[in-house]
Order: C-alpha cells, then structure tokens, then sequence
C-alpha cells in the first residue's frame, strides 16, 4: 500500500476506500473542520465579543494571529482558505496532509505544536480526506497574515516527527472506543492538561484542568478537570453533559466562550455519549480548579487558578 504523504487527494480517497457521495464527504469533512476538531475558530478572525463567538463575516479560514495573550510570543494561524496568493490554494493536497497530521508547513520547517498535529496523528484517512476536501470548498479569502518568526531556541527545539503514513478507520465498536478517537481528534487534552516550567503537558495530570488560558474572551480562564476524581466531573450524568454540550451552561453557570460548546453543540448524540463514556474511563486526577472563584497559586499544577490554594502538590 502506497503511503498516503505522497498521495494527491484523488489517489487519497481511493486508498481509503470510501464510497461516500461527494457531498457526504463535504459534509464529514465540515463536521471535522468545524465542530470536532476547531480548525476555523483558530485559523479565523472571531468576533469573540458576540454571542456564541462567530467568525467574522468573510473571513472564514482567512487566518489570524492566535488571540492567546498568555503566550510569550506571537503565533500566526494561516490563512488555510483555497485563496491561490495568501492562503492554501496552491498547496498540493500532500502539503496540506502533511501540515495537519506530521506538522510540517509548505516550506518544510516544523510547526509549533499549538497547531494540534500530534493529537491529528491519530485522524484517519477519511476524516483527513474529508477535511481536505472541504477545505478546498470553502471561500477563499484574501489576507495576507503576516509571518511571525519564532524566537531562536523555540525554533531550535522543534523536531520533526516521523511521518504519520496510512491511518485506518478507528475502531467504534463500543462508545468508549469512539469517544477517545473522538476526544483525540477533538483536541480535548490540548486544554485541558495543565503545562510544566517547560511548556510540555503535565502527562501526570492529563485532561487534569488548569491550563491557563487569557485572551479576548474575557481575562484569564482556567480549563476544567475532565477526570472522574470528584474534583472533576466525576457528578455529571451523560444527560446532564450532553446538556452542558449543547447549552454551554453548567445549570445556571453560563461558561466562558473559550470552552466551544458553541461547536461542540453540532456534534451528534452517538459522538458526545462516546466521548463522555471515555472521559469516564480516565484515570481520575484530584486537582480542583473554579473560575468562579479568585486565582490563587496551586503546589499541584504551579499556576495560579480558582481554588489553586486548595491543592497540595502531588495530592
């Protein structure tokens, strides 16, 4: 079987072995891009002061710098739109395949890995077949986002991994099983595993809550523990997360617009019941992080957090 880096997206999809209609796959492919795995809400200009945060009219996929104030630099999110001068439109199919699960831009250097590609590893053929295809529907956008170079040592501390290859179908046979291809491929531990004095993921507190995030949604917002500890969610129902999925509501607690419930609404019943069995297969982490209360430093992640002074390091 030939490997897929080097395929175009016609040979793509026939190595997949999908049938779908075009406009099915246009569909799944929206579905990835937009609900599940949030490419447009970082690779777009959002109006984050309206409700329901929606991208700004004409700039779908236009690209913009990456609204976290938290980080110590600038990042640029491209602009991934099929325009042929300022965004992806000249990227042959294996260029973008390889930017979204190897982590390699066009010009070969190594993307930072705020762009998600080690956890887009695990997105099968299909789903980056469609991804692709979709992203070729969609308008293009004229806007040049200019380049930012990284600092020096960020730069020289980026590897490049080994190439991802084929990737089959994920095994969906049980809700917990297509939960974690669903949580991976949804980012989900991106925000939700707190960072050490290096910047990697506290993997000890993974899906643990805590990671920092400040920006244009409203100062600085701590992510939630996802673990069933029961200083995580350890006290939701599967109704009562599907609720707070589709509302963006902890019952009367609306949640802050980081949190894309406003996405994350548009995924089906089958796939938000999948991911909540498999967040309830997590090893539970203690770590109790409340953004309704005032920050304070926390021993157990090192940041400072709602409820941070509640926690003893290593508990």
């Amino acid at each position: 079987m030939r490997n897929l880096k080097f395929a175009g997206l016609a040979v793509l999809l026939s190595l997949s072995g999908c049938s779908w209609r075009p406009q099915a796959r246009l569909e799944r492919g929206k579905y990835v891009v937009e609900n599940l795995g949030l490419c447009l809400v970082c690779h777009s200009e959002i109006n984050w002061k309206a409700p329901a945060v929606p991208v700004m009219a004409g700039k779908l996929g236009g690209g913009d710098i990456f609204p976290d104030e938290g980080l110590p630099f600038k990042i640029v999110a491209p602009n991934i739109s099929p325009d042929p001068d300022t965004g992806v439109g000249k990227w042959s199919d294996e260029q973008l395949a390889r930017a979204i699960r190897d982590g390699i831009g066009q010009d070969g250097r190594v993307l930072h890995p705020i762009m998600p590609y080690m956890f887009f590893r695990t997105m099968s053929d299909d789903d980056l077949a469609s991804a692709i295809a979709y992203l070729r529907s969609i308008p293009p956008v004229k806007n040049a986002v200019a380049r930012i170079d990284l600092p020096p040592p960020v730069k020289q501390s980026l590897k490049a991994l080994p190439p991802v290859g084929k990737v089959a179908a994920p095994d969906l046979s049980t809700p917990e099983k297509r939960g974690a291809y669903l949580a991976t491929v949804g980012i989900c531990a991106h925000c939700h595993t707190p960072l050490g004095p290096g910047g990697a993921p506290r993997m000890d507190l993974a899906f643990g809550g805590g990671f920092i995030l400040k920006g244009p949604w409203g100062g600085e917002v701590a992510s939630a523990n996802l673990t069933p500890d029961p200083s995580g969610i350890s006290y939701y129902t599967e109704a009562s997360f599907l609720e707070v999925m589709r509302t963006g509501h902890v019952k009367a607690r609306k949640l802050n617009e980081i949190m894309p419930t406003s996405r994350y609404k548009n995924l089906s019943d089958e796939d938000l019941k999948g991911i909540f069995a498999f967040l309830k297969t997590l090893k539970p982490v203690q770590h109790r992080v409340d953004n309704t209360e005032p920050p304070t430093p926390c021993k157990r992640c090192g940041s400072r957090h709602g409820l941070g002074a509640s926690n003893e390091a290593g508990s």
